[in-house]
């Protein structure tokens, strides 16, 4: 009997404090709250009318709705500051987010900051759902209220300055990371980002010296070895960049994509013999095949094996359709032009879409097949003038030998 008063008087009492808590804060997440306390009194005075003990399951739900979940929510709010219905709010965003219903979970959002301006955490929730959208100027809004709410966060900084970036508020988002990178220079993230803003803008030189700064920090750093060797692709100083795609080849096996940019290059320089093994390797990747096989039958040819080209560019074609407008305005397949089979009626629809591909790699490698097309001029001339070369080269080793 002692313990259904003391039930009674803990319950009656949470139950009071919390409708309370209701009509202070206006807020009907605590209804909720109200309804589970409710539901657990209720139960408690059956079992008490009826004289019947419920079984140890029911018993437990009572204590759990009618005591323990109410006093924690108040434990947390008085001594860990943190608000119940803000708590509330976003555990029902988290679930339809999760069910699909982003729009249903952005009202829900909105609604709670109409009452509760200065929550960062929703704030933060409605920016990452506009930037979903694509609708970066309200992005951008929200990450800025996030900002000034905790001007600490230097995540949520970076991510204000990415969204800028995609909005083309690039001297914007480089005042921002500038600022970021003075407080924490170590901050990769922030220096692969200014690196990547100011390569987009063609400020190589001033992006070169962001990579190499945090490359102190950060010396394994395949993304920052990457980075510059594309750089320096982009203001032709292709022995430097061929450095740090080596570096960064190095350190990730699987990077396809430095391997294909180191084959282009020997292929400029004219080492087709590592121009050809880079280019194999480069063929791992599903993303560079078709472009793989395109130099792979540059090298062919160069070798003076017109089957062999032939067979590789039929494949990249058949990869790529695309390919095929490509190798008839090169000049360097003048010898097979004849014999590229041109790609089937709706071949291109069929084709997997790659989307692997940054728009920064893409750009590289245009930048680097035009290279090789207007620095090496592989016509057929260059390809009599190689093969030249080569038996001099071959002459001149007898001889020594």
């Amino acid at each position: 009997m002692i313990e259904k008063i003391i039930f009674s008087v803990l319950a009656i009492g949470l139950f009071t404090i919390t409708f309370l808590k209701l009509v202070k804060k206006n807020d009907s997440s605590y209804l909720y709250m109200l309804g589970l306390e409710f539901i657990g009194i209720v139960l408690s005075f059956i079992e008490l009318s009826l004289e019947n003990k419920f079984p140890f399951i029911i018993k437990a739900l009572i204590y759990i709705f009618s005591i323990i979940i109410p006093i924690i929510i108040l434990w947390l709010e008085k001594y860990k500051k943190l608000n119940f219905p803000e708590i509330f709010n976003i555990t029902i965003v988290k679930i339809l987010q999760y069910l699909g219903k982003e729009e249903k979970a952005k009202k829900i959002i909105i609604n709670f900051l109409n009452k509760n301006k200065n929550s960062y955490i929703s704030h933060k929730l409605l920016a990452q759902i506009y930037e979903r959208q694509e609708n970066y100027e309200a992005a951008i809004s929200e990450y800025t209220i996030v900002t000034e709410l905790n001007k600490n966060d230097i995540e949520i900084k970076l991510q204000l300055s990415v969204v800028l970036n995609k909005n083309k508020q690039n001297e914007e988002a480089i005042v921002i990371l500038q600022e970021i990178l003075k407080q924490k220079p170590q901050n990769e993230k922030s220096s692969n980002l200014l690196g990547d803003i100011l390569f987009e803008e063609e400020r190589y030189k001033e992006a070169i010296s962001i990579y190499m700064t945090a490359l102190r920090y950060h010396p394994a750093s395949y993304n920052l070895y990457y980075n510059l060797g594309m750089t320096y692709t982009m203001i032709n100083d292709f022995k430097r960049a061929k450095e740090f795609y080596e570096k960064a080849a190095e350190i990730n096996s699987i990077a396809y994509n430095a391997k294909l940019n180191l084959g282009q290059i020997a292929l400029i320089y004219g080492d087709l013999e590592q121009a050809e093994k880079y280019f194999m390797n480069s063929l791992k990747s599903e993303d560079l095949e078709a472009g793989s096989y395109y130099y792979l039958s540059q090298v062919a040819l160069l070798k003076g094996d017109e089957d062999k080209a032939k067979n590789y560019m039929n494949v990249a074609v058949e990869l790529d359709p695309k390919v095929y407008k490509q190798a008839q305005k090169d000049p360097v397949f003048k010898p097979i032009r004849e014999e590229i089979q041109p790609p089937k009626e709706k071949q291109e629809d069929n084709v997997t879409k790659k989307k692997n591909l940054t728009r920064k790699e893409k750009e590289i490698n245009k930048h680097l097949m035009k290279t090789c097309i207007l620095v090496k001029n592989l016509s057929n001339e260059d390809i009599q003038i190689i093969k030249n070369n080569k038996e001099i080269q071959l002459e001149e080793e007898r001889q020594k030998e």
